[in-house]
């Protein structure tokens, strides 16, 4: 496996990121969106985290319900597509486009060794803040 970027959305509205190699980062290999994964196993002791998103080396989102490593699909506003803003009336008051459709490339939703940023979201968090633990790890790196 190689490595990842975690993308770690807080409880109070912030994110942090954090990078992990490969003997931690093989814990997310096979996993879905929508999953648990334990902060144990990559150094966020106490915590626990939702699989929610992520996108590939090249770039294409992560979207649930696609089996395949990569698929061109019909979608509307959503994951991978947020749609037109157009001017639908005199008023000039732009606004999105309903029932717009466009064909987009996506990837699946499991994450294997294509996959680059993972998301995640924290159901249950530690005893620690999660923003000074983090920081830390820089830092030690960096003493290494």
């Amino acid at each position: 496996m190689v490595d990842l970027k975690l993308v770690i959305g807080t409880k109070e509205g912030k994110t942090v990121q954090k990078e992990i190699k490969s003997p931690e980062a093989d814990v997310f290999h096979g996993k879905h969106l929508g999953e648990t994964v334990s902060g144990d196993s990559f150094g966020l002791a106490g915590y626990e985290f939702e699989l929610t998103g992520g996108s590939d080396k090249c770039g294409f989102p992560m979207r649930k319900g696609i089996q395949e490593h990569r698929k061109k699909v019909m979608i509307g506003a959503g994951v991978g597509f947020s749609g037109k803003k157009r001017f639908l009336n005199k008023k000039k008051n732009p606004r999105k486009q309903k029932g717009l459709l466009k064909r987009r490339t996506v990837c699946g939703e499991r994450i294997t060794s294509i996959i680059r940023q993972v998301n995640l979201k924290v159901t249950k968090a530690g005893s620690s803040p999660l923003v000074e633990v983090a920081a830390e790890a820089p830092a030690e790196e960096a003493k290494e």
